[in-house]
């Protein structure tokens, strides 16, 4: 982008400081929901070039974010939107629910609700930096053992980097699976956000359980081995019949 003064967002005749117009632009963003918790921001010199200002410039602004707390940087992986809850880290493998049941031996079964080629809705577009125009495979499935519904779970897997993937038979086949073995994929790192919610009237049907009732509810950002996001997942978890344990090590 030109740096001229037809950059969107920055007038350079305003009395406000221009890396304080750019601190309040990107506050923005994150406030409307534009930038979500944990969506990872362009690289300095992108962004500074996208919004037509020096990189002192836009590291004025970022620190102003860094300090508020509403960004963070990550030695290696770049700058960061913080979340709005604590998230105490959780060294545990990566892996997914249906591979953790394999291992250990619980015959589980999957039934899959919708496979749909969608345009992303705009939060899970910035997590999975879909471009315009780009569009996603949203797979719906709920999970059960022995008969009794367990996990209700939202994928949306980037098109872009899995071509044909709507026609896989998900309902046989894993997800994590498919990216690996029929792409050649290689995952490399996930973040994993927990909380607690009431269940909505779908989640509630689908669970068998009242609305209201709390449910834990996981999102997920699975990051290959090269950085770039691949999937996001919104997960429902009936508590009454699956704990989520995490093996600690201090050192």
């Amino acid at each position: 982008m030109s740096s001229g003064t037809s950059t969107p967002g920055i007038d350079r005749d305003a009395p406000v400081a221009i890396h304080a117009q750019i601190s309040g632009s990107l506050r923005n963003r994150i406030a409307t929901g534009e930038w979500p918790a944990h969506y990872r921001l362009k690289s300095e010199p992108e962004l500074a070039a996208e919004l037509g200002v020096s990189r002192g410039t836009l590291r004025r602004a970022l620190t102003t974010l860094i300090e508020e707390g509403l960004l963070r940087q990550v030695r290696g992986r770049g700058t960061f939107v913080a979340s709005t809850t604590f998230e105490p880290s959780i060294a545990q493998r990566l892996s997914t629910l249906s591979e953790d049941f394999s291992n250990q031996g619980i015959v589980f079964d999957t039934a899959v609700r919708a496979t749909e080629v969608i345009d992303p809705p705009r939060p899970v577009a910035a997590l999975l930096d879909v471009p315009a125009g780009g569009e996603v495979l949203r797979l719906a499935r709920l999970r059960s053992t022995g008969g009794e519904p367990v996990t209700l779970l939202n994928n949306f897997v980037r098109m872009d980097l899995t071509p044909g993937i709507a026609d896989v038979d998900f309902g046989s086949q894993s997800l994590f699976g498919t990216l690996e073995g029929r792409y050649g994929l290689k995952i490399g790192t996930a973040r994993r956000t927990f909380s607690a919610e009431p269940a909505s009237g779908e989640v509630a049907a689908a669970l068998q359980l009242a609305e209201g009732e709390p449910v834990q509810y996981m999102q997920q950002v699975t990051y290959l081995a090269d950085g770039r996001p691949i999937e996001y997942s919104d997960v429902w978890i009936h508590s009454g019949r699956l704990k989520v344990t995490s093996l600690l090590s201090r050192r």
